[in-house]
Protein backbone atom coordinates (compact mmCIF):
# COMPACT_ATOMS: atom_id res chain seq x y z
CA UNK A 1 0.00 0.00 0.00
CA UNK A 2 1.41 3.37 -1.35
CA UNK A 3 1.04 6.43 0.78
CA UNK A 4 -1.49 7.70 -1.08
CA UNK A 5 -3.50 4.85 -0.69
CA UNK A 6 -2.87 5.33 3.42
CA UNK A 7 -3.78 8.81 3.10
CA UNK A 8 -7.30 7.77 1.07
CA UNK A 9 -7.78 5.85 3.75
CA UNK A 10 -7.29 7.82 6.82
CA UNK A 11 -9.56 10.40 4.78
CA UNK A 12 -12.69 8.20 5.42
CA UNK A 13 -11.60 6.92 8.69
CA UNK A 14 -11.10 10.58 10.01
CA UNK A 15 -14.76 11.93 7.57
CA UNK A 16 -16.94 9.08 9.21
CA UNK A 17 -15.43 9.54 12.95
CA UNK A 18 -16.00 12.74 12.74
CA UNK A 19 -19.29 12.34 11.42
CA UNK A 20 -20.65 9.47 14.13
CA UNK A 21 -18.92 11.97 16.75
CA UNK A 22 -21.53 14.65 15.60
CA UNK A 23 -24.22 13.06 15.81
CA UNK A 24 -23.33 11.19 18.87
CA UNK A 25 -23.14 14.84 19.97
CA UNK A 26 -26.61 16.13 19.22
CA UNK A 27 -28.68 12.87 20.30
CA UNK A 28 -30.14 11.57 23.69
CA UNK A 29 -27.82 8.32 23.73
CA UNK A 30 -29.00 6.96 27.23
CA UNK A 31 -31.61 4.62 25.12
CA UNK A 32 -28.55 3.37 22.61
CA UNK A 33 -26.19 2.32 25.47
CA UNK A 34 -29.11 0.40 26.75
CA UNK A 35 -29.50 -1.19 23.84
CA UNK A 36 -26.43 -2.56 23.86
CA UNK A 37 -26.29 -3.38 27.19
CA UNK A 38 -29.41 -5.64 26.45
CA UNK A 39 -27.37 -7.11 23.22
CA UNK A 40 -24.74 -8.07 25.35
CA UNK A 41 -27.08 -10.43 27.46
CA UNK A 42 -28.29 -12.33 24.83
CA UNK A 43 -26.71 -16.25 24.37
CA UNK A 44 -23.28 -16.32 22.41
CA UNK A 45 -23.91 -16.96 19.09
CA UNK A 46 -26.77 -14.84 18.41
CA UNK A 47 -27.01 -12.12 15.95
CA UNK A 48 -27.36 -9.16 18.95
CA UNK A 49 -24.95 -10.69 21.02
CA UNK A 50 -22.21 -10.92 18.41
CA UNK A 51 -23.00 -7.05 17.65
CA UNK A 52 -22.56 -6.16 21.13
CA UNK A 53 -18.81 -7.88 20.87
CA UNK A 54 -18.45 -5.84 17.68
CA UNK A 55 -18.82 -2.39 19.10
CA UNK A 56 -17.30 -3.48 22.17
CA UNK A 57 -13.88 -4.40 20.62
CA UNK A 58 -13.94 -0.91 18.72
CA UNK A 59 -15.20 0.51 21.60
CA UNK A 60 -17.97 1.92 19.80
CA UNK A 61 -21.94 2.13 20.44
CA UNK A 62 -25.06 2.07 18.06
CA UNK A 63 -25.53 5.09 16.38
CA UNK A 64 -28.88 7.16 16.14
CA UNK A 65 -31.04 6.15 13.29
CA UNK A 66 -28.14 4.14 12.09
CA UNK A 67 -28.14 1.17 14.60
CA UNK A 68 -28.95 -1.48 11.55
CA UNK A 69 -25.59 -0.55 9.61
CA UNK A 70 -23.52 -2.15 12.76
CA UNK A 71 -26.38 -5.24 12.18
CA UNK A 72 -25.19 -5.55 8.49
CA UNK A 73 -21.64 -4.96 9.46
CA UNK A 74 -22.04 -7.71 11.13
CA UNK A 75 -23.99 -9.82 9.52
CA UNK A 76 -22.03 -9.59 6.17
CA UNK A 77 -18.83 -10.03 7.68
CA UNK A 78 -17.65 -6.63 7.00
CA UNK A 79 -14.65 -5.42 9.34
CA UNK A 80 -14.88 -1.91 10.82
CA UNK A 81 -12.14 -0.10 8.33
CA UNK A 82 -12.77 2.22 5.93
CA UNK A 83 -12.06 -0.25 3.14
CA UNK A 84 -14.86 -2.63 4.35
CA UNK A 85 -17.40 0.32 5.04
CA UNK A 86 -17.33 1.11 1.28
CA UNK A 87 -17.38 -2.62 0.19
CA UNK A 88 -20.74 -2.97 2.13
CA UNK A 89 -22.02 0.05 0.70
CA UNK A 90 -21.22 -1.46 -2.59
CA UNK A 91 -23.14 -4.59 -1.48
CA UNK A 92 -26.06 -2.77 -0.27
CA UNK A 93 -26.53 -0.86 -3.42
CA UNK A 94 -26.39 -4.13 -5.10
CA UNK A 95 -29.08 -5.48 -2.98
CA UNK A 96 -31.68 -2.74 -3.61
CA UNK A 97 -31.15 -0.52 -0.95
CA UNK A 98 -30.76 2.92 -3.03
CA UNK A 99 -30.36 5.91 -0.32
CA UNK A 100 -28.75 8.96 -0.58
CA UNK A 101 -26.46 7.70 2.64
CA UNK A 102 -25.65 4.74 0.58
CA UNK A 103 -25.06 6.15 -2.39
CA UNK A 104 -23.08 9.34 -1.26
CA UNK A 105 -20.39 6.82 1.08
CA UNK A 106 -19.86 5.38 -1.74
CA UNK A 107 -19.11 7.45 -4.22
CA UNK A 108 -16.82 9.38 -1.32
CA UNK A 109 -14.71 5.82 -0.95
CA UNK A 110 -14.98 5.22 -4.60
CA UNK A 111 -13.20 8.27 -5.59
CA UNK A 112 -10.87 8.09 -2.94
CA UNK A 113 -9.96 4.45 -3.03
CA UNK A 114 -9.79 3.49 -7.35
CA UNK A 115 -7.36 0.60 -6.21
CA UNK A 116 -10.51 -1.32 -5.14
CA UNK A 117 -12.72 -0.54 -7.89
CA UNK A 118 -13.02 -4.15 -8.95
CA UNK A 119 -13.13 -5.07 -5.52
CA UNK A 120 -16.26 -2.60 -5.32
CA UNK A 121 -18.32 -4.66 -8.19
CA UNK A 122 -17.24 -8.01 -7.11
CA UNK A 123 -19.54 -6.83 -3.99
CA UNK A 124 -22.33 -4.90 -5.78
CA UNK A 125 -22.81 -8.65 -7.93
CA UNK A 126 -22.58 -10.43 -4.65
CA UNK A 127 -25.23 -8.00 -3.21
CA UNK A 128 -27.59 -8.59 -6.41
CA UNK A 129 -27.50 -12.44 -5.51
CA UNK A 130 -28.50 -12.16 -1.85
CA UNK A 131 -32.12 -11.72 -0.38
CA UNK A 132 -33.02 -8.19 0.38
CA UNK A 133 -31.53 -6.88 3.89
CA UNK A 134 -31.91 -3.14 3.59
CA UNK A 135 -35.20 -3.75 5.96
CA UNK A 136 -33.91 -5.99 8.49
CA UNK A 137 -33.67 -4.49 12.39
CA UNK A 138 -32.02 -5.24 15.46
CA UNK A 139 -34.86 -5.58 16.85
CA UNK A 140 -36.37 -8.23 14.22
CA UNK A 141 -33.10 -10.70 13.59
CA UNK A 142 -31.00 -9.95 17.40
CA UNK A 143 -32.06 -12.87 19.20
CA UNK A 144 -31.36 -15.58 15.83
CA UNK A 145 -28.42 -17.02 15.65
CA UNK A 146 -26.02 -15.46 13.21
CA UNK A 147 -24.63 -19.04 11.79
CA UNK A 148 -28.35 -19.57 10.69
CA UNK A 149 -29.54 -15.89 8.98
CA UNK A 150 -25.71 -16.43 7.02
CA UNK A 151 -27.12 -19.55 5.85
CA UNK A 152 -29.62 -18.39 4.57
CA UNK A 153 -27.90 -15.30 2.77
CA UNK A 154 -25.42 -18.39 1.45
CA UNK A 155 -28.59 -19.81 -0.71
CA UNK A 156 -28.34 -16.85 -2.78
CA UNK A 157 -31.29 -17.00 -3.92
CA UNK A 158 -31.27 -15.26 -7.64
CA UNK A 159 -34.47 -12.39 -6.20
CA UNK A 160 -36.31 -9.95 -8.63
CA UNK A 161 -34.70 -7.22 -7.26
CA UNK A 162 -37.04 -4.04 -8.19
CA UNK A 163 -35.42 -1.66 -10.76
CA UNK A 164 -34.95 1.83 -9.85
CA UNK A 165 -37.85 4.03 -10.89
CA UNK A 166 -37.59 7.50 -12.77
CA UNK A 167 -37.39 9.25 -9.05
CA UNK A 168 -34.85 6.59 -8.16
CA UNK A 169 -32.43 6.94 -11.24
CA UNK A 170 -32.52 10.94 -10.93
CA UNK A 171 -31.52 10.49 -7.18
CA UNK A 172 -28.57 8.57 -7.81
CA UNK A 173 -27.56 11.02 -11.32
CA UNK A 174 -27.98 14.32 -8.71
CA UNK A 175 -25.49 12.57 -6.14
CA UNK A 176 -23.13 11.68 -8.96
CA UNK A 177 -23.36 15.13 -10.85
CA UNK A 178 -22.87 16.94 -7.19
CA UNK A 179 -19.83 14.43 -6.44
CA UNK A 180 -18.47 15.06 -9.71
CA UNK A 181 -18.31 18.56 -9.83
CA UNK A 182 -16.62 18.86 -6.29
CA UNK A 183 -13.70 16.37 -7.22
CA UNK A 184 -13.23 18.86 -10.05
CA UNK A 185 -13.27 21.88 -8.13
CA UNK A 186 -11.13 20.56 -5.45
CA UNK A 187 -8.32 19.52 -9.08
CA UNK A 188 -8.93 22.88 -9.78
CA UNK A 189 -8.06 24.75 -6.89
CA UNK A 190 -4.30 24.48 -6.30
CA UNK A 191 -3.97 25.94 -9.83
CA UNK A 192 -6.56 29.30 -9.23
CA UNK A 193 -3.54 30.43 -7.10
CA UNK A 194 -1.31 30.26 -9.90
CA UNK A 195 0.47 33.61 -11.17
CA UNK A 196 0.53 31.94 -14.28
CA UNK A 197 -2.07 33.22 -16.48
CA UNK A 198 -2.41 30.05 -18.81
CA UNK A 199 -2.74 27.92 -15.45
CA UNK A 200 -5.94 30.43 -14.24
CA UNK A 201 -7.36 30.40 -17.35
CA UNK A 202 -7.30 26.66 -17.89
CA UNK A 203 -8.33 25.96 -14.10
CA UNK A 204 -10.99 28.85 -13.91
CA UNK A 205 -13.07 27.09 -16.37
CA UNK A 206 -13.47 24.14 -15.16
CA UNK A 207 -13.63 25.76 -11.97
CA UNK A 208 -16.75 27.09 -12.54
CA UNK A 209 -18.48 23.95 -14.68
CA UNK A 210 -17.78 22.29 -11.13
CA UNK A 211 -19.92 24.63 -8.87
CA UNK A 212 -22.39 24.53 -12.19
CA UNK A 213 -22.56 20.96 -11.61
CA UNK A 214 -22.93 21.09 -7.56
CA UNK A 215 -25.33 23.89 -7.63
CA UNK A 216 -27.51 21.60 -10.54
CA UNK A 217 -27.09 19.07 -8.31
CA UNK A 218 -28.33 20.12 -5.30
CA UNK A 219 -31.30 21.69 -6.92
CA UNK A 220 -32.56 18.29 -7.93
CA UNK A 221 -32.22 16.95 -5.02
CA UNK A 222 -34.01 19.73 -3.32
CA UNK A 223 -36.91 19.44 -5.93
CA UNK A 224 -36.98 15.68 -5.38
CA UNK A 225 -37.53 15.94 -1.72
CA UNK A 226 -40.02 18.60 -2.34
CA UNK A 227 -42.12 16.22 -4.40
CA UNK A 228 -41.81 13.79 -1.66
CA UNK A 229 -42.92 15.86 0.93
CA UNK A 230 -45.84 17.34 -1.38
CA UNK A 231 -46.73 13.61 -2.08
CA UNK A 232 -47.17 12.55 1.50
CA UNK A 233 -48.78 15.86 2.34
CA UNK A 234 -51.27 14.59 -0.19
CA UNK A 235 -51.86 11.17 1.46
CA UNK A 236 -52.25 12.61 4.75
CA UNK A 237 -54.83 14.92 3.51
CA UNK A 238 -56.70 11.71 1.64
CA UNK A 239 -56.07 9.43 4.31
CA UNK A 240 -57.87 11.99 7.23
Amino acid sequence: MNILQKIARRIIKVSFDTSVSTIEYFSKMDKYHQQVEELRKLENGTLGKEIANCLDDHRLTLVPKYESHDLKHVLLDYKMTAEDEIRMQAFMIGNGNYSIPSFTIFFFGALLLPDLWLTFYSDFKKGRQTIPISKWTINDFSYKQISELRTELAKTKRQKMKLMNMKQLTQFAAIATVLTGVFGMLFCLPFLFSSNVADLVGAGFPFVGGAILVVGGLLTLSNLTKEKNKSQQVTMYMKS
